[in-house]
């Protein structure tokens, strides 16, 4: 008898890649933070294409995350603190259409701290 999952693979299949990388980019939508995070420990050696649409999206989190304090910690920032809100659902959802697509994705004005 075999203690290996059989449903369990290294590896995913194109679609499912697709289909995963997608449901990161709107999942941290309403979980901005967590879903990226979530993603990365479960996803990030499963395929080439999901493995950097999770790190993209785990390095976009950080980012906005950074904005956020920034701008809550100053005055004048929270005069602005409505403006990453919207920002970082725009680039969600382009960024979810594009891996729809099957392209590697790359956010703008993103800090690149996750690599591996």
């Amino acid at each position: 008898m075999s203690d290996t999952n059989p449903y369990a693979s290294k590896e995913l299949s194109p679609d499912n890649e697709k289909l995963l990388a997608v449901a990161i980019h709107l999942l941290a939508i309403p979980f901005e933070f967590f879903a990226p995070v979530i993603g990365y420990f479960v996803l990030k050696g499963k395929g080439p294409f999901i493995s950097h649409h999770v790190k993209e999206s785990l390095n976009f989190g950080i980012t906005m995350l950074l904005v956020m304090v920034i701008l809550a910690i100053s005055l004048v920032g929270l005069l602005f603190i409505w403006i990453p809100p919207i920002y970082w659902t725009i680039m969600r959802i382009i960024a979810g259409f594009k891996a729809a697509q099957g392209e590697f994705y790359k956010y703008p004005l993103t800090l690149r701290l996750i690599t591996k």
